[in-house]
């Protein structure tokens, strides 16, 4: 008998200008503002059968603009924000180093540190998985991790999709994350 592959699709996203309004160094959770249509793109992903992860940088700590309480706080009200709404996060990682000022780690995006963190927790088929962010740094995890990345003109990726490198050139750039995950739901049914 064969064994069945019980390893599912993950769905990385990136948190700040991808799911939430870009503010920079977001600290107050009364500040989490949910980008329109996110919550029922995360809906539609989860029913069908993705994994719902975020990944996110959040320097603001190495930088000392915010604490990891805060992150925290962010992170549970973005968290409430889309339980209001029946999606249920399967995870929420976070990088609170900067190179600079920390020196180099393994879970700063583009590295990998936050999607292996999610990879010892759950069967994931990376292979089937996608990124989504609005940075070229989002885009290469993506790569690095060998999923599918798609990049979003929100937040600052209207400005980053114009500058993405030639080796990321063949990215999927989409309006907002709700297109992004109606691509992610074709490939899903015609792949």
């Amino acid at each position: 008998m064969t064994p069945v592959d019980r390893s599912r699709p993950a769905l990385f996203c990136d948190r700040d200008g991808n799911l939430i309004v870009e503010k920079e160094f977001i600290s107050d959770p009364a500040a989490v503002e949910l980008i329109p249509g996110v919550a029922e793109a995360l809906k539609r992903a989860q029913a069908a059968g993705y994994l719902l992860f975020v990944v996110t940088n959040q320097s603001g700590i190495a930088r000392g603009l915010m604490s990891d309480e805060d992150v925290a706080l962010v992170n549970q009200r973005l968290s409430e924000l889309l339980a209001n709404k029946g999606v249920k996060l399967d995870g929420i990682f976070y990088c609170p180093h900067h190179p600079d000022l920390t020196g180099a780690c393994d879970c700063r995006k583009p590295a990998r540190g936050m999607i292996d963190q999610a990879c010892s927790r759950y069967a994931i088929d990376l292979s089937r998985s996608f990124v989504t962010g609005d940075r070229v740094l989002d885009m290469e995890l993506a790569r690095n991790i060998e999923a599918r990345g798609i990049m979003v003109k929100t937040g600052y990726g209207e400005i980053e999709s114009a500058q993405l490198p030639l080796h990321l050139k063949s990215i999927r750039v989409v309006s907002d994350f709700a297109e992004a995950v109606d691509v992610i739901l074709k490939e899903n049914n015609n792949g």
